[in-house]
Protein backbone atom coordinates (compact mmCIF):
# COMPACT_ATOMS: atom_id res chain seq x y z
CA UNK A 1 0.00 0.00 0.00
CA UNK A 2 1.55 3.51 -1.05
CA UNK A 3 2.09 5.63 1.70
CA UNK A 4 1.34 8.45 -1.45
CA UNK A 5 -2.07 11.01 -0.55
CA UNK A 6 -4.04 11.08 -4.00
CA UNK A 7 -4.80 14.42 -4.36
CA UNK A 8 -8.23 13.71 -4.77
CA UNK A 9 -8.45 12.41 -0.60
CA UNK A 10 -11.49 13.63 0.98
CA UNK A 11 -8.74 16.42 2.16
CA UNK A 12 -9.33 18.77 -1.07
CA UNK A 13 -12.93 17.86 -1.53
CA UNK A 14 -13.97 18.57 2.12
CA UNK A 15 -12.36 21.67 1.91
CA UNK A 16 -14.48 22.61 -1.40
CA UNK A 17 -18.25 20.89 0.37
CA UNK A 18 -16.77 22.70 3.61
CA UNK A 19 -16.69 26.51 1.27
CA UNK A 20 -20.00 25.67 0.29
CA UNK A 21 -21.46 24.69 3.54
CA UNK A 22 -20.46 27.71 4.98
CA UNK A 23 -21.76 29.73 2.01
CA UNK A 24 -25.30 27.78 1.69
CA UNK A 25 -26.76 30.93 3.94
CA UNK A 26 -25.36 33.45 1.56
CA UNK A 27 -26.70 31.64 -1.67
CA UNK A 28 -29.85 34.07 -1.36
CA UNK A 29 -27.98 37.30 0.02
CA UNK A 30 -25.67 36.64 -3.24
CA UNK A 31 -28.48 35.98 -5.51
CA UNK A 32 -30.36 39.14 -4.64
CA UNK A 33 -27.09 41.04 -4.96
CA UNK A 34 -26.72 39.66 -8.52
CA UNK A 35 -30.40 39.76 -9.59
CA UNK A 36 -30.54 43.98 -8.86
CA UNK A 37 -27.00 44.44 -10.08
CA UNK A 38 -25.34 45.37 -7.09
CA UNK A 39 -22.53 42.51 -7.58
CA UNK A 40 -21.01 42.43 -11.11
CA UNK A 41 -17.92 40.73 -10.41
CA UNK A 42 -17.37 37.95 -8.15
CA UNK A 43 -14.73 40.95 -6.03
CA UNK A 44 -17.54 42.97 -5.45
CA UNK A 45 -19.63 39.98 -4.00
CA UNK A 46 -16.75 38.76 -1.96
CA UNK A 47 -16.88 42.12 -0.36
CA UNK A 48 -20.53 42.62 -0.21
CA UNK A 49 -20.85 38.93 1.25
CA UNK A 50 -17.91 39.33 3.92
CA UNK A 51 -16.65 36.09 2.87
CA UNK A 52 -13.60 34.24 1.65
CA UNK A 53 -12.47 34.44 -1.96
CA UNK A 54 -13.33 30.72 -2.21
CA UNK A 55 -16.31 30.58 -0.27
CA UNK A 56 -17.73 33.26 -2.91
CA UNK A 57 -16.53 31.36 -5.80
CA UNK A 58 -18.08 27.94 -4.17
CA UNK A 59 -21.52 30.26 -3.71
CA UNK A 60 -21.01 31.32 -7.57
CA UNK A 61 -20.65 27.92 -8.87
CA UNK A 62 -23.73 26.52 -7.11
CA UNK A 63 -26.01 29.28 -8.30
CA UNK A 64 -25.00 28.80 -11.94
CA UNK A 65 -25.26 24.90 -11.40
CA UNK A 66 -28.73 26.09 -10.28
CA UNK A 67 -29.35 27.71 -13.45
CA UNK A 68 -29.94 31.15 -11.64
CA UNK A 69 -26.67 33.12 -12.87
CA UNK A 70 -23.83 33.24 -15.40
CA UNK A 71 -20.18 33.15 -14.41
CA UNK A 72 -17.46 34.55 -16.80
CA UNK A 73 -14.38 32.96 -16.11
CA UNK A 74 -12.55 34.92 -18.61
CA UNK A 75 -13.94 38.40 -18.56
CA UNK A 76 -11.89 40.96 -20.85
CA UNK A 77 -9.22 43.06 -19.37
CA UNK A 78 -10.68 47.19 -18.95
CA UNK A 79 -8.50 49.54 -20.68
CA UNK A 80 -5.98 50.87 -18.97
CA UNK A 81 -6.56 47.97 -16.12
CA UNK A 82 -3.85 46.22 -14.30
CA UNK A 83 -4.18 42.66 -12.71
CA UNK A 84 -6.31 39.62 -13.54
CA UNK A 85 -10.18 41.14 -13.92
CA UNK A 86 -12.68 39.58 -11.66
CA UNK A 87 -15.10 36.84 -12.54
CA UNK A 88 -18.03 38.52 -13.80
CA UNK A 89 -21.48 37.80 -12.77
CA UNK A 90 -24.85 38.22 -14.43
CA UNK A 91 -28.25 36.26 -14.58
CA UNK A 92 -29.09 33.60 -16.26
CA UNK A 93 -30.59 34.62 -19.67
CA UNK A 94 -31.96 30.86 -20.52
CA UNK A 95 -32.97 30.40 -16.61
CA UNK A 96 -36.26 30.28 -15.30
CA UNK A 97 -39.14 32.50 -15.41
CA UNK A 98 -41.67 33.37 -13.29
CA UNK A 99 -45.68 34.19 -14.28
CA UNK A 100 -46.67 38.15 -14.15
CA UNK A 101 -50.12 39.40 -14.22
CA UNK A 102 -51.28 42.67 -13.78
CA UNK A 103 -55.36 43.77 -13.96
CA UNK A 104 -56.38 47.44 -14.66
CA UNK A 105 -59.08 49.76 -14.90
CA UNK A 106 -58.77 49.23 -18.86
CA UNK A 107 -57.30 45.44 -19.03
CA UNK A 108 -55.35 43.40 -18.04
CA UNK A 109 -51.91 42.17 -19.17
CA UNK A 110 -49.14 38.95 -18.44
CA UNK A 111 -46.00 38.16 -19.09
CA UNK A 112 -42.62 36.22 -18.27
CA UNK A 113 -40.22 37.54 -16.27
CA UNK A 114 -36.46 36.69 -15.85
CA UNK A 115 -33.97 37.50 -13.00
CA UNK A 116 -32.77 41.12 -13.09
CA UNK A 117 -36.19 42.30 -13.76
CA UNK A 118 -35.54 41.40 -17.50
CA UNK A 119 -39.10 40.74 -19.02
CA UNK A 120 -38.52 38.04 -21.44
CA UNK A 121 -42.41 37.55 -23.26
CA UNK A 122 -45.82 39.41 -22.95
CA UNK A 123 -48.97 38.38 -23.95
CA UNK A 124 -51.35 40.84 -26.12
CA UNK A 125 -53.05 42.61 -23.87
CA UNK A 126 -57.11 42.44 -23.10
CA UNK A 127 -58.99 45.80 -23.17
CA UNK A 128 -61.62 44.80 -20.75
CA UNK A 129 -62.36 43.88 -17.64
CA UNK A 130 -65.23 41.32 -16.73
CA UNK A 131 -67.02 42.14 -13.48
CA UNK A 132 -66.14 38.49 -12.43
CA UNK A 133 -62.90 38.01 -11.27
CA UNK A 134 -62.17 34.70 -11.23
CA UNK A 135 -63.35 35.11 -15.14
CA UNK A 136 -60.65 37.92 -15.68
CA UNK A 137 -58.27 36.31 -13.73
CA UNK A 138 -58.42 32.91 -15.36
CA UNK A 139 -58.04 34.77 -18.70
CA UNK A 140 -54.23 36.47 -17.98
CA UNK A 141 -53.50 32.95 -16.27
CA UNK A 142 -54.32 31.15 -19.18
CA UNK A 143 -52.55 33.60 -22.06
CA UNK A 144 -49.51 33.53 -19.44
CA UNK A 145 -50.03 29.81 -19.74
CA UNK A 146 -49.59 29.83 -23.29
CA UNK A 147 -46.17 32.23 -23.05
CA UNK A 148 -45.14 29.35 -21.25
CA UNK A 149 -45.99 26.79 -24.07
CA UNK A 150 -45.09 28.96 -26.58
CA UNK A 151 -41.51 29.22 -24.87
CA UNK A 152 -40.80 26.26 -23.31
CA UNK A 153 -39.55 28.37 -20.15
CA UNK A 154 -39.14 27.00 -16.74
CA UNK A 155 -41.90 28.60 -14.66
CA UNK A 156 -41.11 28.72 -10.37
CA UNK A 157 -43.74 31.36 -9.53
CA UNK A 158 -46.82 33.55 -10.30
CA UNK A 159 -47.48 37.04 -9.05
CA UNK A 160 -50.44 39.60 -9.79
CA UNK A 161 -51.06 42.92 -9.30
CA UNK A 162 -53.70 44.51 -8.72
CA UNK A 163 -55.48 48.52 -8.32
CA UNK A 164 -56.03 47.91 -5.09
CA UNK A 165 -55.29 47.81 -1.17
CA UNK A 166 -54.59 43.84 -0.98
CA UNK A 167 -55.33 42.75 3.15
CA UNK A 168 -53.81 40.62 4.97
CA UNK A 169 -53.35 37.95 4.96
CA UNK A 170 -55.99 36.77 3.62
CA UNK A 171 -55.28 38.48 0.35
CA UNK A 172 -58.81 40.15 -0.29
CA UNK A 173 -59.12 43.31 -2.75
CA UNK A 174 -60.72 45.82 -0.31
CA UNK A 175 -61.32 48.44 -2.26
CA UNK A 176 -61.18 47.61 -6.07
CA UNK A 177 -62.96 51.37 -6.96
CA UNK A 178 -61.88 51.86 -10.54
CA UNK A 179 -63.02 47.82 -11.09
CA UNK A 180 -66.71 46.59 -11.45
CA UNK A 181 -65.33 43.72 -8.51
CA UNK A 182 -66.97 43.12 -5.48
CA UNK A 183 -65.14 44.68 -2.45
CA UNK A 184 -63.35 42.21 -0.97
CA UNK A 185 -63.13 39.67 -3.73
CA UNK A 186 -60.24 36.74 -2.07
CA UNK A 187 -58.00 37.66 -5.59
CA UNK A 188 -55.14 35.98 -3.74
CA UNK A 189 -56.90 32.87 -3.34
CA UNK A 190 -58.13 32.69 -7.06
CA UNK A 191 -55.65 33.72 -8.72
CA UNK A 192 -54.00 30.61 -7.06
CA UNK A 193 -56.19 28.35 -8.19
CA UNK A 194 -56.26 29.52 -11.52
CA UNK A 195 -52.41 28.88 -11.71
CA UNK A 196 -52.80 25.38 -10.40
CA UNK A 197 -55.42 24.75 -12.87
CA UNK A 198 -53.47 26.11 -15.86
CA UNK A 199 -50.81 23.62 -14.59
CA UNK A 200 -48.00 25.97 -13.22
CA UNK A 201 -45.81 25.01 -10.75
CA UNK A 202 -44.47 27.13 -8.06
CA UNK A 203 -46.37 29.33 -4.97
CA UNK A 204 -48.97 32.60 -6.50
CA UNK A 205 -48.72 35.69 -4.56
CA UNK A 206 -51.34 38.96 -5.16
CA UNK A 207 -50.46 42.70 -4.21
CA UNK A 208 -51.13 46.14 -4.70
CA UNK A 209 -50.16 47.27 -8.04
CA UNK A 210 -48.32 50.67 -6.80
CA UNK A 211 -46.81 48.78 -4.11
CA UNK A 212 -45.08 46.16 -6.88
CA UNK A 213 -44.36 49.29 -8.63
CA UNK A 214 -42.19 51.03 -5.98
CA UNK A 215 -40.43 47.41 -5.03
CA UNK A 216 -39.13 47.06 -9.08
CA UNK A 217 -38.16 50.78 -8.99
CA UNK A 218 -36.26 50.02 -6.13
CA UNK A 219 -34.76 47.21 -7.13
CA UNK A 220 -34.06 47.76 -10.94
CA UNK A 221 -35.25 51.69 -11.49
CA UNK A 222 -35.11 55.11 -10.46
CA UNK A 223 -35.36 53.88 -6.72
CA UNK A 224 -32.39 52.05 -6.80
CA UNK A 225 -29.98 53.36 -3.76
CA UNK A 226 -32.95 55.06 -1.53
CA UNK A 227 -33.25 53.80 1.98
CA UNK A 228 -36.47 55.74 2.69
CA UNK A 229 -38.42 55.43 -1.06
CA UNK A 230 -41.47 57.24 -1.27
CA UNK A 231 -43.31 55.81 -4.86
CA UNK A 232 -46.52 58.08 -5.88
CA UNK A 233 -48.33 57.18 -9.23
CA UNK A 234 -51.75 57.44 -11.37
CA UNK A 235 -51.90 54.68 -13.62
CA UNK A 236 -55.47 54.36 -15.30
CA UNK A 237 -57.60 55.53 -13.06
CA UNK A 238 -56.63 56.65 -8.90
CA UNK A 239 -53.55 57.56 -7.35
CA UNK A 240 -51.53 54.85 -4.97
CA UNK A 241 -48.54 55.50 -3.13
CA UNK A 242 -45.82 52.69 -1.57
CA UNK A 243 -43.07 53.41 0.68
CA UNK A 244 -39.76 50.94 1.08
CA UNK A 245 -37.87 51.19 4.06
CA UNK A 246 -34.35 49.13 4.08
CA UNK A 247 -35.58 47.49 1.14
CA UNK A 248 -38.92 46.00 1.84
CA UNK A 249 -42.01 47.14 1.23
CA UNK A 250 -43.66 48.95 4.35
CA UNK A 251 -47.16 47.51 3.97
CA UNK A 252 -48.60 47.85 7.71
CA UNK A 253 -49.91 45.74 9.99
CA UNK A 254 -52.11 44.03 7.42
CA UNK A 255 -51.18 45.63 4.24
CA UNK A 256 -53.02 48.53 4.11
CA UNK A 257 -50.65 51.23 4.80
CA UNK A 258 -50.20 54.33 2.48
CA UNK A 259 -53.60 54.98 0.96
CA UNK A 260 -52.30 58.09 -0.59
CA UNK A 261 -55.11 58.47 -2.38
CA UNK A 262 -57.39 59.90 -0.26
CA UNK A 263 -55.31 62.40 1.29
CA UNK A 264 -57.19 65.72 0.39
CA UNK A 265 -56.36 68.36 -1.71
CA UNK A 266 -58.89 70.13 -2.60
CA UNK A 267 -61.03 70.26 0.08
CA UNK A 268 -64.04 71.73 -2.25
CA UNK A 269 -63.35 69.51 -4.88
CA UNK A 270 -64.91 66.31 -6.52
CA UNK A 271 -66.99 64.04 -4.63
CA UNK A 272 -64.33 60.67 -3.96
CA UNK A 273 -65.47 56.78 -4.08
CA UNK A 274 -64.38 57.21 -0.49
CA UNK A 275 -67.04 59.29 0.67
CA UNK A 276 -65.01 62.19 1.08
CA UNK A 277 -63.91 65.29 -1.61
CA UNK A 278 -60.78 66.53 -2.94
CA UNK A 279 -58.64 63.61 -2.66
CA UNK A 280 -55.61 62.83 -4.72
CA UNK A 281 -57.40 59.98 -6.23
CA UNK A 282 -60.13 62.18 -8.16
CA UNK A 283 -57.96 65.63 -8.18
CA UNK A 284 -54.45 64.20 -9.99
CA UNK A 285 -55.33 61.07 -12.11
CA UNK A 286 -55.91 61.03 -15.75
CA UNK A 287 -59.94 61.59 -16.19
CA UNK A 288 -59.80 64.96 -13.37
CA UNK A 289 -56.35 65.76 -16.09
CA UNK A 290 -58.59 65.71 -19.20
CA UNK A 291 -61.43 67.46 -17.23
CA UNK A 292 -59.24 70.32 -16.13
CA UNK A 293 -58.51 70.54 -19.97
CA UNK A 294 -61.34 70.97 -21.44
CA UNK A 295 -61.48 67.62 -22.81
CA UNK A 296 -63.63 64.94 -23.45
CA UNK A 297 -62.38 61.10 -23.04
CA UNK A 298 -62.53 58.89 -25.93
CA UNK A 299 -62.92 54.83 -26.19
CA UNK A 300 -59.85 54.39 -28.90
CA UNK A 301 -57.07 54.07 -25.95
CA UNK A 302 -56.95 54.02 -22.55
CA UNK A 303 -57.45 57.79 -20.07
CA UNK A 304 -53.89 57.24 -19.27
CA UNK A 305 -52.46 57.38 -22.83
CA UNK A 306 -55.05 60.33 -23.76
CA UNK A 307 -53.77 62.35 -20.94
CA UNK A 308 -49.85 61.35 -21.80
CA UNK A 309 -50.32 62.28 -24.94
CA UNK A 310 -52.44 65.12 -24.49
CA UNK A 311 -48.98 66.61 -22.00
CA UNK A 312 -46.77 65.50 -24.89
CA UNK A 313 -48.21 67.12 -27.90
CA UNK A 314 -50.35 70.21 -26.95
CA UNK A 315 -48.27 71.61 -23.93
CA UNK A 316 -48.30 75.12 -25.71
CA UNK A 317 -52.33 75.29 -25.40
CA UNK A 318 -53.17 77.41 -22.53
CA UNK A 319 -55.76 75.23 -21.43
CA UNK A 320 -53.39 72.09 -21.28
CA UNK A 321 -50.55 74.43 -19.82
CA UNK A 322 -53.08 75.41 -17.22
CA UNK A 323 -54.48 71.56 -16.33
CA UNK A 324 -50.73 70.60 -15.78
CA UNK A 325 -50.40 73.40 -13.35
CA UNK A 326 -53.84 72.78 -11.37
CA UNK A 327 -52.70 69.25 -11.18
CA UNK A 328 -48.70 69.88 -10.81
CA UNK A 329 -49.92 72.39 -7.35
CA UNK A 330 -52.35 69.42 -5.81
CA UNK A 331 -49.92 67.17 -6.76
CA UNK A 332 -47.28 69.04 -4.82
CA UNK A 333 -49.74 69.44 -2.15
CA UNK A 334 -49.82 66.15 -1.17
CA UNK A 335 -46.58 64.94 -1.57
CA UNK A 336 -45.63 67.96 0.95
CA UNK A 337 -48.09 66.28 3.24
CA UNK A 338 -46.06 62.60 2.74
CA UNK A 339 -43.03 64.44 3.19
CA UNK A 340 -43.61 65.86 6.09
CA UNK A 341 -44.88 62.52 7.63
CA UNK A 342 -42.63 60.08 5.57
CA UNK A 343 -39.04 62.40 5.80
CA UNK A 344 -38.37 59.74 2.36
CA UNK A 345 -34.78 60.46 1.06
CA UNK A 346 -36.63 60.33 -2.30
CA UNK A 347 -39.82 60.50 -4.03
CA UNK A 348 -40.46 58.81 -7.35
CA UNK A 349 -43.45 59.77 -9.47
CA UNK A 350 -45.44 57.22 -12.20
CA UNK A 351 -47.55 57.21 -15.06
CA UNK A 352 -49.60 61.01 -15.66
CA UNK A 353 -47.75 62.14 -12.23
CA UNK A 354 -44.44 60.97 -14.49
CA UNK A 355 -45.59 63.18 -17.17
CA UNK A 356 -46.58 66.19 -14.98
CA UNK A 357 -42.87 66.02 -13.27
CA UNK A 358 -41.52 66.04 -16.77
CA UNK A 359 -43.59 69.36 -18.09
CA UNK A 360 -42.81 71.40 -14.91
CA UNK A 361 -40.51 69.78 -12.75
CA UNK A 362 -39.57 73.24 -10.94
CA UNK A 363 -43.52 74.25 -10.19
CA UNK A 364 -44.15 70.84 -8.39
CA UNK A 365 -40.38 70.73 -6.53
CA UNK A 366 -41.13 74.27 -5.32
CA UNK A 367 -44.47 73.72 -4.44
CA UNK A 368 -43.33 70.80 -2.41
CA UNK A 369 -40.63 72.67 -0.76
CA UNK A 370 -42.89 75.49 -0.07
CA UNK A 371 -44.52 73.50 1.58
CA UNK A 372 -42.87 70.83 3.41
CA UNK A 373 -40.72 71.41 6.91
CA UNK A 374 -38.50 68.81 5.77
CA UNK A 375 -38.56 70.02 2.04
CA UNK A 376 -37.47 73.46 3.38
CA UNK A 377 -34.56 72.22 5.01
CA UNK A 378 -33.19 69.47 2.43
CA UNK A 379 -33.96 69.26 -1.13
CA UNK A 380 -35.52 65.73 -1.36
CA UNK A 381 -35.03 64.66 -4.85
CA UNK A 382 -38.29 64.23 -7.29
CA UNK A 383 -37.65 61.66 -10.06
CA UNK A 384 -39.57 60.27 -12.71
CA UNK A 385 -40.37 55.97 -12.76
CA UNK A 386 -37.95 54.53 -15.10
CA UNK A 387 -39.16 51.17 -16.17
CA UNK A 388 -41.92 50.18 -18.56
CA UNK A 389 -44.14 48.05 -17.02
CA UNK A 390 -42.96 48.43 -13.30
CA UNK A 391 -46.17 46.79 -11.59
CA UNK A 392 -45.72 43.69 -13.70
CA UNK A 393 -41.87 43.66 -12.89
CA UNK A 394 -42.85 43.92 -9.12
CA UNK A 395 -45.93 41.28 -9.83
CA UNK A 396 -42.43 39.31 -11.00
CA UNK A 397 -40.42 40.24 -7.70
CA UNK A 398 -43.16 38.49 -5.61
CA UNK A 399 -42.87 35.69 -7.20
CA UNK A 400 -39.28 35.58 -7.08
CA UNK A 401 -38.67 36.48 -3.72
CA UNK A 402 -38.58 32.89 -2.22
CA UNK A 403 -36.25 32.07 -4.94
CA UNK A 404 -34.43 34.74 -3.16
CA UNK A 405 -34.70 33.85 -0.28
CA UNK A 406 -33.70 30.20 -0.47
CA UNK A 407 -32.95 29.04 -3.61
CA UNK A 408 -32.11 25.75 -2.45
CA UNK A 409 -35.61 24.77 -1.09
CA UNK A 410 -37.66 26.97 -3.47
CA UNK A 411 -35.89 25.26 -6.43
CA UNK A 412 -36.33 21.49 -5.90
Amino acid sequence: MSGKVDPRTPGEGSTSRTRLDRGRGALGPALELVHTGRAPTRAVLTAELGVTRATAGAVAAELEALGLIRVDARPAAAAGSQGRPSHRLSVAEEGPVVLAAQVHADGFRAALVGLGGRIVATAPGCGTVDADPAEVLGSVVEAGAELLRTTGRRCVGAGLAVPSAVAEPDGLALNPLHLDWPAGAPVRRIFAQCVRAAGITGPAFAANDVNLAALAEHRHGAGRGARDLLCVATGHRGVGGALVLDGRLHTGSSGLALEVGHLTVNPEGRPCHCGSRGCLDVETDPLAFLTAAGRESGPEVSLLRQAEDLVRDHYDDPAVRGAVETLVDRLGLGLAGLVNILNPDRIILGGLHRALLDAAPDRLRAVVAGRSLWGQSGVVPILSCTLDHNSLVGAAELAWQPVLDDPLTALP
